[in-house]
């Protein structure tokens, strides 16, 4: 706003000075209420997504006992103690379970911790039996709409920002066009003694 108001009457007010002002004033504007809006609507919109996923999941994924037929061969040493491939090789087995909708299954998947055959645990699947990872709760829907929210008013922020910088950058290359056309015009002799100056 200061810098609108001290253009008001200077006289060396430019043209480009004072639309500089007003673009600083509106996109100042605009990222301290637009962005946030933005961003608003967009977690919002996001959370209302994500709730209706969370629904969907929660009515076609359901929680099934597995029974434990064997263990998978172990892996190859491998010398680094720390990487998954280590860790999830003595946890794959080959079981078997029975679907929501009654159908008998047998595959290879992971087992939570380490089993033995006969020992049972749950995992998540479809109606038809597949396996499915745990279904999305609210509670992560929310956090993930809010994420969705913030980055977007971030980036809603930067392009304002962005555009504001690019009509600066254009104003300056006129103002640099109109000097270099001044001084053309004052020409080779200006200021020499005796050229008319």
């Amino acid at each position: 706003m200061r810098g609108v108001w001290r253009w008001r009457r200077n006289p060396l007010r430019r043209g480009t000075d004072r639309v500089e002002a007003w673009v600083a004033l509106a996109a100042a504007v605009l990222i301290v209420l637009g962005a946030p809006f933005v961003g608003w609507f967009t977690g919002q919109a996001a959370h209302g997504a994500l709730l209706d996923t969370v629904r969907l999941q929660s009515a076609q994924r359901h929680l099934v006992w597995v029974t434990v037929d064997r263990l998978l061969s172990r892996a190859p040493l491998d010398p680094d103690p720390e990487t998954s491939s280590q860790r999830d090789a003595h946890r794959r087995v080959i079981a078997r379970w029975t679907a929501w909708d009654g159908s008998e299954h047998t595959g290879q998947i992971a087992a939570p911790r380490p089993v033995e055959p006969g020992e049972r645990f749950r995992i998540w699947t479809d109606d038809r039996g597949r396996v499915q990872p745990r279904p999305m709760d609210a509670s992560t829907a929310g956090t993930h709409a809010v994420l969705a929210g913030l980055g977007t008013a971030a980036s809603t922020g930067a392009l304002i920002e962005g555009g504001r910088r690019l009509i600066v950058w254009r104003l300056m290359v006129r103002r640099f066009h109109a000097w270099d056309a001044a001084w053309e015009r004052a020409g080779q002799d200006w200021g020499r003694a005796g050229a008319g100056s």
